[in-house]
């Protein structure tokens, strides 16, 4: 995979940031068939292209037929990262999301999540209904604003960010352009 390829030739720390992909989908989803509608997307094509590049990348990818709302899924990501072994929250929410087809907008699910990777039932819902990690969700959607990305995935060093599934040679250039160094 093109990311642990970096992180063992750069001297970087990866960090996932929250991305307000299809924000105004309800909590109950939307077929695909009602996202796309009047865009004029292929979404057989669509969701061909999208497993031959989960297929380049050796990542499992369903033919799911719904997408769910992912804030609240990005708000429990913003909690597991600040636990022992909560970065395998990600790895967990593609799988729910890209293979499984799971409502990522269920609190149920959700806990289900969280619980698979060892995250504490109680605190994992208490993160989910109060709603703490909001603000941190939030200042990355507006971070991502501002530097004018508009999908995912997308890579941001420093200032400079870069969107879609980039070669590993475009990576590099924006490491170097942001003065990374080498490992």
């Amino acid at each position: 995979m093109r990311i642990e390829k970096l992180r063992t030739a750069w001297d970087i720390d990866v960090r996932f940031v929250h991305f307000p992909l299809h924000p105004e989908t309800p909590p109950e989803g939307l077929t695909l068939e009602q996202l796309f509608t009047g865009r004029g997307i292929d979404i057989t094509a669509s969701q061909a292209r999208m497993k031959q590049l989960m297929d380049n990348e050796g990542l499992p990818y369903g033919e799911r037929t719904i997408t769910y709302n992912s804030r609240l899924a990005q708000e429990l990501a913003s909690y597991a990262v600040t636990q022992p072994g909560g970065e395998k929250i990600h790895d967990q929410l593609f799988q729910a999301y890209f293979v499984d087809g799971t409502n990522i907008a269920s609190v149920d699910n959700l806990i289900d999540i969280a619980i698979s990777i060892g995250l504490s039932e109680e605190e994992s819902r208490d993160i989910l209904l109060s709603r703490r990690h909001q603000a941190t969700v939030d200042t990355d959607w507006n971070r991502t604003r501002d530097l004018g990305l508009t999908g995912v995935p997308a890579f941001v060093v420093g200032q400079h960010g870069v969107t879609g599934a980039q070669p590993y040679e475009v990576l590099e250039r924006l490491l170097e352009q942001s003065g990374a160094k080498r490992g």
